[in-house]
């Protein structure tokens, strides 16, 4: 039997060897006849080495090398921080903070030396969006609330947990370009409708707004938002590979299935602000919502030129809402060079804007909304001083979802089922838990902000201005956000093509 058994073995072994001689000799002859890499040219088979390496690089960083406040787009600490918050183990830490408070650009909250009692805080108020201006007015509770993710760039059950998550903490949920699925009602939630480029799901056969698809989707969102560009890629349209268009997905969008979904790079019936102010006031009458606008900022002149159209034509041509979104914005895909370098960031970006908003007294009629990596309370209350009314984020949902950074979105690879629409991938997402951890998130969140303003001796968020924060400069050198961006006089106009 022992016998048997050796020579069984040895036989094996010897296929193997035979095989792995084979492999290695087919390797060579493929490695040292292409022409696509020189490496493996010069070096066959042991060049396959660095290719091997290099993939597995960005992970052996993101949990070995990398410290906790160095990774890009986001670090470990601050991931650290959503997870925390949103299985509701609180943002507890001890022996001191990890943030280098020297750094040059780092936020400090004005301490009061005499902070609100607990008894004299209040609650924080709701706002009301688009009152006095449309038929079905929209009462926004929550002021952190979830960025537009498309069904289609994120999977079937990552959008049922945002959506039960959502109407459980109170928020509003965006749908995103890609059209409403019924998985963004199923929770009952707020649901905003993003007009996208390519009107997803509100057009007909030709790619034409379907003024009878608008009228039916309005009794069922509470708003819509007019998307002209995002932090991402201002300038091109969204991007929804192939592998990603699904039959459902294609059925909701109202594309073929299987090809690339590409928007185009803006509206082809919006040129110009006034083109913009009549297709807002146009949405506005035919279904009775609150009608929004989603953009990136590249200077002072498309928010000026917005305000003096607005002046000009009348307050019922304003938009309701205005979405500001900073350059580091990106839950989907876009191309490197507009990641890297296009638009402003939401720092730079939303001082303008608001100041724009105050100098042409709209700020009472025009809802500011701050969009761009605003995932953490301390950034969500800077946004509150500068002048925003709400915030939305994405990613910060996306990591309360379980996102590990893995960078894998526009591949359909997702290994936490966030972003991909394979099953077995989905499978890890389970709708009955994750939701629970996008309440937790948002509920934390607004928690911290209003800590935040009790610490600054406010009575709750939305008492927070520029003078309750300081921006760091340079080591032990901070200035007032309010000297740095003073406070525009109302009515006090800038040069309106001014950068």
């Amino acid at each position: 039997m022992d016998k048997m058994v050796g020579i069984v073995s040895y036989g094996l072994g010897t296929l193997l060897a035979i095989a792995l001689f084979a492999w290695l000799i087919i390797a060579i002859i493929q490695d040292v006849t292409q022409k696509k890499h020189t490496v493996l040219r010069n070096y066959p088979v042991i060049g396959r080495l660095r290719f091997f390496f290099e993939d597995l690089g960005e992970y052996f960083r993101q949990y070995f090398f990398s410290g906790d406040r160095e990774e890009m787009p986001f670090n470990r600490a601050t991931r650290a921080w959503v997870y925390r918050e949103a299985k509701n183990e609180g943002g507890i830490i001890g022996f001191g903070s990890s943030n280098n408070l020297n750094e040059p650009g780092n936020i400090l909250f004005v301490n009061h030396p005499f902070p609100v009692l607990e008894e004299d805080r209040l609650p924080t108020p709701a706002l009301i969006i688009g009152e006095g201006y449309c038929k079905y007015p929209f009462e926004a509770r929550s002021i952190v609330n979830i960025s537009g993710m498309s069904f289609g760039a994120i999977s079937e059950p990552a959008v049922r947990a945002l959506s039960r998550g959502a109407a459980e903490a109170g928020c509003w949920m965006g749908t995103g370009e890609g059209g409403l699925a019924p998985y963004h009602l199923e929770g009952g939630c707020d649901v905003i409708m993003q007009m996208g480029t390519a009107k997803y799901g509100m057009r007909d056969l030709l790619g034409n707004l379907s003024p009878e698809k608008v009228k039916e989707l309005s009794r069922s969102v509470k708003a819509f938002e007019i998307k002209l560009s995002q932090g991402a890629k201002p300038g091109k349209g969204g991007v929804l590979p192939g592998t990603k268009v699904t039959a459902e997905i294609a059925a909701i969008r109202g594309i073929p299935e299987g090809e690339d979904s590409i928007s185009p790079n803006r509206h082809p019936d919006i040129a110009n602000v006034n083109d913009l102010l009549s297709k807002i006031a146009y949405l506005r009458d035919l279904t009775g919502r609150p009608v929004g606008v989603k953009t990136a900022i590249g200077g002072r002149e498309f928010a000026n030129d917005l305000c003096e159209a607005i002046l000009a034509r009348g307050l019922e041509y304003a938009p309701d809402f205005l979405v500001i979104d900073g350059a580091e914005g990106g839950s989907g895909a876009a191309p490197q060079t507009l990641f890297d370098h296009m638009a402003l960031p939401i720092g730079e970006a939303l001082p303008r804007v608001a100041d724009s908003l105050i100098q042409a007294d709209l700020k009472h009629r025009i809802r500011l909304v701050a969009s761009g990596k605003l995932v953490t309370s301390a950034r969500a209350s800077w946004a509150l001083c500068v002048g925003a009314d709400f915030i939305n984020t994405a990613r910060g949902f996306m990591f309360a979802l379980g996102c590990i950074q893995a960078m894998r979105c526009h591949q359909n690879t997702c290994p936490t089922g966030v972003t991909t629409h394979n099953k077995r991938l989905q499978r890890g997402l389970v709708v009955e838990e994750k939701y629970i951890r996008v309440a937790n998130y948002c509920r934390n969140m607004n928690k911290e902000i209003d800590m935040i303003a009790h610490s600054c001796g406010l009575r709750h968020a939305r008492e927070l201005r520029r003078e309750h924060v300081r921006i760091v400069e340079t080591a032990n050198q901070s200035i007032a956000l309010n000297m740095l961006h003073p406070y525009p006089a109302v009515g006090q106009r800038g040069p309106a093509k001014a950068a």
